[in-house]
């Protein structure tokens, strides 16, 4: 058996009928629904073809999100997520490069790397080359200034720890901002590159190696194998194309706010809602949350 969550602001009972109607006719023999929390998030079961299910459902009703997944072991052990547009809710590196006068110039490189469209670690060289420099005293400005959490985050992390799960930000972006961010949330472990820095000033140089897709995937599968889960037992959340490798290992690998490339290639994706549509799909209701 298989479920259907949808997840929206207003989610009315002709939605939940609507959804059942057209995975009836896509052959996925619906079965029953309930709700999660009423007027928010509701289950749909059904018994086959969980593509077909995503292909009738994603984009079906109005501003919903929907997760189609395997009934069983929906609640996850192991959560690996990116940092920048997941996390929280901006590239630091662009925001960083705004106090250089410099925005425009990383953003654009910024987001053909997050498309796929350049190499992840050139592309990372080219952006940091262009901060060298810069006051070292800008990080701490960007963080208290740029840097706020992505809604849900903490009620996430914190409701899937309390329920003996693990958690790991994996972030292509830097630990001056990596660190502070995964303690605020509550992570267990944060992994992210390293700006070198020499004098009080960036250097315009990353250290090595870089924390690009491979790596991301190493830190996966690393926690998997010392935890002893399985990968139907994990979640993994991601925007960029740095993500896909963790995002296709992960039981539930889910693109968000994602670039098209990720949207395309993930087994979920959330394009409306905040991370909290990630406690729905686990079946956690509002009450059970810890934040």
């Amino acid at each position: 058996m298989f479920t259907a969550t949808l997840i929206a602001a207003t989610l009315r009972d002709g939605d939940i009928s609507a959804a059942r109607d057209r995975l009836a006719a896509a052959g996925c023999a619906p079965g029953g629904s309930r709700w999660i929390d009423t007027g928010v998030a509701a289950d749909i079961a059904f018994a086959v073809d969980p593509a077909a299910a995503r292909r009738v459902l994603e984009g079906a009703l109005p501003a919903t999100d929907v997760i189609v997944q395997p009934r069983d072991g929906r609640r996850k052990a192991l959560l690996i997520a990116d940092m920048d547009s997941t996390m929280i809710t901006v590239e630091c590196i662009d925001e960083l490069a705004d106090y250089a006068g410099i925005k425009p110039q990383i953003t654009a490189i910024t987001a053909a790397a997050m498309r796929g469209e350049l190499d992840f670690e050139a592309a990372l060289d080219a952006r940091v080359a262009l901060l060298a420099g810069l006051d070292e005293a800008v990080i701490e400005r960007c963080l208290a200034e740029r840097v706020t959490i992505m809604p849900g985050a903490k009620a996430l992390v914190g409701t899937m720890r309390a329920n003996g799960g693990y958690a790991a930000l994996v972030s292509g972006g830097f630990t001056r901002f990596a660190d502070p961010v995964a303690a605020d949330i509550g992570f267990d472990r944060a992994i992210a590159n390293r700006l070198l820095v020499e004098g009080g000033t960036l250097t315009g140089m990353v250290a090595k190696p870089i924390v690009g897709a491979d790596a991301k995937l190493a830190t996966f599968r690393a926690a998997m194998a010392a935890r002893g889960i399985d990968s139907s037992a994990t979640l993994a959340v991601g925007d960029g194309a740095n993500d896909l490798k963790m995002i296709a290992a992960a039981g539930l690998g889910v693109a968000y706010h994602a670039k098209p490339i990720v949207a395309a290639a993930a087994g979920a994706r959330i394009d409306h809602g905040d991370l909290s549509v990630l406690l729905y799909a686990q079946g956690y209701a509002r009450r059970e949350w810890v934040d």
